[in-house]
């Protein structure tokens, strides 16, 4: 394999993570979206992933979770229905932080596999012209 096919492969997985980064950030910042119980909650993104062919990955998709969310009681909320309910998203914060966590490592390797092939490509160039 060589430096440009380590750059390629690196660009696809650094877009991926990106995009896995940009959909947990979203879901994160939505956790605590209420709406009335009469509409949908805020759905999560769920980035999916697709290998390909050359050794790349791809978006292959985005999932969304359940529009029903869960119903919790806060009559406190100018949303609330007669039943003092409104309706939150389904979204787990652990998981949403845990994968966080892994996307930014990803992101970080490919960040590091860039790096590391420049230095190949710029020794391969220092030592065609001695």
């Amino acid at each position: 394999m060589g430096a440009f096919d380590m750059l390629r492969i690196a660009n696809t997985s650094l877009g991926f993570h990106q995009t896995w980064l940009d959909s947990l950030a979203n879901n994160i910042a939505n956790i605590n979206t209420a709406v009335p119980t009469t509409q949908n909650a805020f759905q999560a993104q769920m980035v999916i992933a697709k290998a390909r062919p050359d050794g790349g990955v791809d978006v292959a998709g985005i999932a969304l979770s359940d529009p029903q969310g869960r119903v919790v009681n806060d009559p406190e909320s100018s949303l609330a229905d007669a039943e003092g309910n409104v309706r939150l998203p389904e979204v787990d914060l652990a998981s949403q932080m845990s994968q966080l966590v892994m996307a930014q490592r990803g992101f970080q390797a490919s960040v590091q596999v860039t790096k590391d092939a420049q230095d190949t490509y710029s020794s391969a160039l220092q030592i065609g012209r001695s």
